[in-house]
């Protein structure tokens, strides 16, 4: 029997590097609470919120802290230190509005080696927390003799409602929302859509989530990170504790960009909705009004397996009843703990 389009598309996904990264995460993940007990210090909340998200939630009064992280690899500083530099904003700005925030203040921590390229990549973090209005408040930073640089980067910010990554439920529609305005950043499998946009462009595309969660539109939401979309619906549907079937040929992409590639693919604006039915039409609406890609690509159910469908034909990517993917997952949650639920969830 031949392998099909998709099963061989599954397959190479599987074995992609960035998958191997998320399965690495599971190492963490087993020596650690899902839902830390020091919450039941949080008294603002009954609910102790399991881990998960790339973000924090801490309650704070009527709604919630947001506190994240980012690193970036000594090989991106090297190549592309200015860019390095931005992304450590970029991308911690992304996680906290998939949770339905907005952006507080950021520090940084920096190792800097003689040869590391220090005004380039201290450019690209103040030029990015201008134009996505994260103040840099302060940080550490430490001069090498030798041995490689590393950057990080976190982020403090807040929300009134909370969107996660853990509400998805069965006969929910996957919307995939990404601004196809952009290009590859060199070899990267980084899709950079921030080149040349206005601060007050930016701002608003990443506010749109914001007003989604306040409305309670959304069941789950999740930034598509480096495991691509596939991954990136992978964990939200593990940490949920459902299943899906995403269809490539509804999936957005840009002109001329091959499929295998532009499954890795990391984005600068790209999201995954999970969405009752009858708000479908309405999500789509906002996030088009900003000239986002919006398309319905996919539904939720009960199997706990993620398959791909492509041309008629289907495969299985990934069983998470078989095998963790990063080892958050709601199945496996203990203590008797509850998530959060998303505000406005009926």
């Amino acid at each position: 029997m031949s392998v099909t389009l998709v099963e061989s598309c599954a397959a190479r996904l599987r074995e992609s590097a960035a998958f191997r990264s998320k399965r690495d995460i599971g190492c963490v993940a087993a020596r650690v609470e899902d839902a830390p007990r020091a919450v039941a210090s949080w008294a603002e909340r009954p609910a102790r919120i399991a881990l998960g998200d790339d973000t924090a939630a801490i309650p704070d009064g009527d709604g919630y802290l947001l506190l994240a992280a980012e690193g970036m690899i000594p090989e991106f500083l090297d190549r592309d230190p200015y860019f390095a530099g931005w992304s450590s904003v970029m991308v911690n700005v992304s996680d906290v509005a998939a949770m339905g925030g907005y952006p507080l203040a950021v520090v940084d921590v920096y190792f800097h080696a003689p040869s590391s390229q220090v005004d380039a990549v201290l450019a690209g973090i103040r030029d990015a927390s201008t134009a996505y209005g994260a103040p840099l408040v302060g940080g550490h930073t430490t001069r090498r003799d030798s041995g490689p640089h590393a950057l990080a980067v976190a982020i403090l910010g807040r929300a009134d409602h909370l969107m996660t990554s853990s509400g998805a439920r069965p006969g929910d529609s996957i919307l995939f929302a990404v601004d196809l305005r952009g290009e590859y950043r060199g070899d990267w499998p980084f899709w950079s859509a921030t080149a040349g946009r206005s601060a007050s462009d930016l701002r608003s595309n990443l506010a749109v989530l914001g007003r989604l969660a306040d409305a309670g539109l959304v069941h789950a939401c999740k930034d598509v990170s480096n495991a691509g979309v596939a991954g990136t619906l992978l964990m939200m549907l593990e940490s949920s504790g459902v299943g899906a079937t995403l269809d490539l040929d509804r999936l957005p992409i840009p002109v001329g960009v091959d499929m295998d590639r532009w499954l890795l693919t990391f984005p600068s604006f790209g999201f995954l909705f999970a969405v009752t039915p009858p708000h479908l039409a309405a999500v789509q609406a906002v996030l088009r009004a900003e000239g986002v890609v919006c398309e319905d690509v996919g539904r939720v159910d009960a199997t706990r397996t993620l398959r791909l469908g492509r041309r008629g034909d289907q495969a299985l990517l990934w069983d998470l009843g078989a095998a963790p993917f990063t080892g958050f997952s709601r199945h496996g949650f203990e203590h008797g703990a509850s998530t959060v639920e998303p505000a406005g969830a009926p």
